[in-house]
């Protein structure tokens, strides 16, 4: 394949790129996530190593079929994995080689089983994120204040961050959807001293040649001096550089999601808590405890960035209705409602959630 960036010369011949690299080309060239490329071909490298090293132009229906027995039965993977697995081996069928295959249309996938979320009372999130400090502490608070999920709270770039208005932007999200969720009132002040430090952090990176930043879909063509600019850095940058593993540029990536995760999963023993405390129970829970407050399902629904659903079972069934007997208990007070009538254009009609009271108050200083 000819680079865009370079006149193509039809005398010129392209070499055919090897199955593994032509589907990272197809992949990428249908804006694919990094990590569902990583997935993807790991599994089709499963698929091809499975059955000897044949190719996948000389299989069918049968090998797939066999692989994924494999799967269920010898390895006892999960429902979901089992569905990735097929994905990757359908995407490589119809994208990649693309061969009419008939049999794709009857292919049944397995279901996958319906699970409780897990979701914490307003004094176990209190106790949680009591346990956390600095940026893991302001991470968990908007986990849990503006309904985030893990990766989208840490890709979030400064620019997306609306102090003026009291609400953070989420830019491709799930579904590759925009949203607009709220700012906890009580994060406002340790926020701004966070960013302070980030800022400072930014300067000494351009001092050393480098403070550039990942800008995806060619941004970086389009507005060559943005990614050494203060607002499309990322609010919680990594510790240490790191090599791009598609364009080998050395930049500042976000902090590693795994440093979140082990922080929480520590917090929760020291708490004492005894639920299987994840990232994603804290958007579980601030869903929760929004309906049991009295929030229309509405609301809910464009906050989470679940529209026209919720969101892979992000509310507790016994709480849908505001509790076992259909009762808003009065300890959850988590929100403050506004006034009657307000009205706030930005928000696309949001009601205003103007105070948060879940965590304990800090002085700005303390969110190193």
């Amino acid at each position: 394949m000819h680079s865009v960036d370079r006149p193509y010369s039809p005398s010129q011949t392209p070499t055919k790129p090897r199955l593994l690299d032509h589907v990272r080309e197809v992949l990428r060239r249908r804006h694919y996530s990094l990590r569902t490329e990583q997935s993807y071909v790991d599994w089709i490298k499963r698929f091809i190593l499975f059955h000897c090293k044949r190719h996948p132009a000389q299989m069918g229906k049968a090998e797939v079929t066999v692989f994924l027995t494999h799967l269920a039965v010898r390895r006892d993977v999960a429902a979901s994995t089992q569905n990735q697995a097929l994905s990757a081996i359908l995407f490589l069928y119809r994208h990649v080689l693309e061969q009419e295959l008939e049999w794709v249309e009857g292919f049944e996938r397995p279901k996958r089983p319906a699970r409780l979320p897990v979701v914490l009372t307003a004094a176990e999130a209190r106790a949680v994120l009591g346990q956390l400090e600095g940026a893991k502490w302001l991470m968990g608070c908007l986990l849990y204040g503006a309904g985030l999920r893990l990766m989208e709270c840490l890709r979030l770039r400064v620019k997306d961050v609306d102090f003026g208005y009291g609400q953070i932007l989420v830019r491709d999200g799930k579904g590759v959807k925009d949203r607009v969720t709220m700012l906890p009132a009580t994060l406002v002040e340790p926020l701004k001293v966070h960013l302070e430090r980030v800022r400072a952090l930014h300067r000494r990176d351009l001092e050393a040649g480098y403070g550039e930043v990942y800008l995806p879909h060619a941004l970086e063509r389009k507005y060559p001096r943005a990614p050494r600019e203060w607002p499309w850095q990322y609010v919680f940058p990594a510790r240490k550089l790191s090599t791009d593993p598609r364009s080998g540029a050395v930049r500042r990536h976000h902090l590693d999601e795994d440093v979140l995760q082990r922080a929480i999963k520590e917090a929760a023993r020291n708490a004492d808590v005894r639920k299987p405390v994840s990232c994603h129970a804290f958007r579980h829970s601030f869903a929760t405890h929004l309906l049991e407050n009295g929030y229309d399902i509405r609301t809910v629904q464009e906050l989470l960035g679940a529209f026209g659903r919720l969101d892979d079972d992000d509310l507790h069934p016994r709480h849908e209705q505001g509790g076992s007997r259909g009762e808003k208990p009065a300890r959850w007070r988590c929100f403050r409602r506004a006034p009657e009538g307000a009205n706030d254009g930005r928000r696309h009609g949001l009601e205003r959630c103007a105070e948060l009271r879940y965590a304990p108050a800090r002085p700005a200083g303390s969110c190193r």
